[in-house]
């Protein structure tokens, strides 16, 4: 089958480089018509490059020795050999084309590495079964290769002698890519970091750093969200969130976290969403101006069955704890399943997994909100940089109400994702939190401890007060402010020099600037 993909100079709304002609994917989805995001198109250059391949805005760009025809097959297998793993755009490939066309390729090369995979995929995706004999006689093949992917123990296929080590299920699978970035992550075993932590600090003491960094993780999901919620509704939902990993995460319990979020349901109704949602702004006249849409509610009763069923999937086999957590709580957050408090309850979700797995500590709570907080703007560019692919793909029309009615079929769109690019995110924020916030918080209270006791020593005064003058001086470079002397009034200014200087030596050498919680 031929390919016409010479008459184009754009693909997907950017401008092929320069003496350059679509290849794999890109020239696939452009000649078949077919309506899905291809996230780093390639090409194949008249010129020749030094490393063979290049980056180029988007593009990947390949030398002229990189040649291929302009045929469905010599596409999909420079697809399979060049290119990441889109079980998306593969998926959509497949309904567009005769299924004697893979017939034809796998007939051809029947033994084929390459070869078996496409077969491979092409039945698991659409749930058909080609005219195809089973292989015999060939050495199994992984689907992903382990160099390059994250995967987990492979399913072997005898008919197609392939190994599935895909990450989840025909029905829900996210793609998570094997980068130095993530290796790095992984090698530094955290996990054992946070444990060492604690264990060289006294119970107590711990005791008080998990209250102090539960309360810290609660506050700044509520500011992710633009909230300021009272201290009860805050202390109630860091409690609720402790409690992560105890009971299985399923239905049941997303909505009875949902129900402790949302206290008032008079116009925020529970349970999953029975209309379109999306995340944007209006016009003054209140047309809608989505940046993201999520799945259409007839979808989510599906969708959220087939997420939860990858978690069980996950939960058992050996990923790495924060690759999961990303896996499901970005999966999560890319649905959308309720009205409102998505958000928190995604954040909800990266806790779940990390107690579930065991890698967080018992009773300890890893403020990774207040990480993302820090890094705001890198958290909504990670989201994004996944959603704003998707919107060309998503047909809707306003509502009366100024909301959103999705046209057309995008269960898949939700269904099959690349999650890369939020596992770094993720990973860059439990670093954040077990090598700085987490001793930090240890380190502070130690301090604070011993600043306390020196400030009763030089004048005896209640505990409390104590703790309030040396949090306010802490804070105020080692000197009482001047709005808190009033409280201090009795104090002589020979007795506040002292006490200051108790503090500025307590505190001698601490740097609270590194942590995300003591800013």
């Amino acid at each position: 089958m031929d390919l016409d993909i010479n008459q184009t100079e754009y693909f997907q709304n950017s401008r092929i480089p320069v003496d350059c002609k679509l290849a794999g994917l890109a020239a696939l989805v452009y000649a078949l018509d077919v309506n899905a995001p291809v996230r780093q198109p390639a090409c194949i250059s008249k010129a020749r490059f030094r490393e063979s391949t290049k980056i180029e805005r988007d593009w990947k760009v390949f030398d002229s020795k990189f040649k291929i025809e302009p045929t469905l097959a010599s596409n999909l297998l420079f697809a399979m050999r060049h290119e990441s793993m889109d079980l998306l755009v593969l998926k959509r490939i497949f309904q567009k084309i005769p299924k004697h066309e893979i017939e034809d390729q796998v007939r051809a090369t029947p033994v084929g590495i390459h070869i078996r995979r496409l077969w491979f995929l092409y039945e698991f995706l659409l749930d058909q079964t080609l005219d195809l004999d089973p292989v015999s006689k060939v050495k199994y093949v992984d689907l992903l290769d382990e160099e390059n992917y994250f995967t987990i123990k492979g399913l072997p296929s005898a008919r197609h002698a392939v190994r599935n080590n895909l990450l989840g299920a025909k029905s829900f699978c996210p793609i998570i890519r094997r980068t130095p970035t993530l290796q790095s992550y992984i090698k530094q075993d955290l996990a054992n970091q946070a444990l060492q932590t604690i264990r060289g600090s006294a119970p107590a003491l711990v005791a008080r750093a998990a209250s102090f960094l539960m309360l810290a993780d609660s506050q700044a999901s509520f500011q992710i969200e633009g909230e300021k919620p009272a201290s009860s509704r805050i202390d109630r939902w860091g409690k609720a969130v402790l409690q992560s990993g105890r009971n299985p995460l399923n239905e049941s319990e997303l909505q009875r976290l949902h129900s402790i979020l949302i206290e008032d349901n008079r116009f925020i109704p529970a349970g999953f969403r029975q209309n379109g949602v999306f995340l944007g702004e209006h016009t003054s006249g209140g047309y809608p101006m989505p940046e993201f849409i999520g799945a259409r509610f007839e979808d989510l009763a599906t969708l959220m069955s087939e997420l939860i069923h990858v978690n069980n999937i996950l939960r058992t086999a050996t990923l790495d704890p924060v690759l999961q957590a990303a896996a499901i709580a970005f999966g999560f957050i890319y649905i959308h399943p309720f009205v409102d408090g998505n958000g928190r309850l995604h954040r909800c979700i990266i806790h779940h997994v990390l107690a579930d797995k065991k890698f967080a500590p018992p009773s300890l709570l890893f403020p990774v909100s207040s990480a993302m907080l820090r890094w705001i703007d890198l958290y909504r560019n990670t989201l994004r940089n996944h959603s704003s692919k998707l919107m060309p793909h998503i047909e809707w029309k306003a509502t009366s109400k100024g909301n959103v009615d999705v046209q057309n079929d995008t269960a898949d769109l939700y269904r099959y994702y690349d999650c890369t690019e939020a596992a770094e995110f993720l990973y860059k924020c439990v670093e954040q939190t077990i090598k700085v916030d987490l001793p930090n918080e240890i380190e502070f209270l130690k301090r604070k401890d011993e600043a306390v006791k020196s400030v009763m020593e030089i004048v005896e005064m209640p505990d409390n007060l104590a703790d309030r003058f040396v949090l306010y001086t802490q804070r105020n470079t080692g000197k009482l402010p001047k709005k808190r002397r009033e409280e201090f009034h009795k104090l002589t200014e020979e007795e506040i020099e002292q006490l200051e200087e108790a503090v500025q030596e307590a505190f001698e050498g601490f740097d609270a600037s590194a942590s995300s919680l003591l800013e």
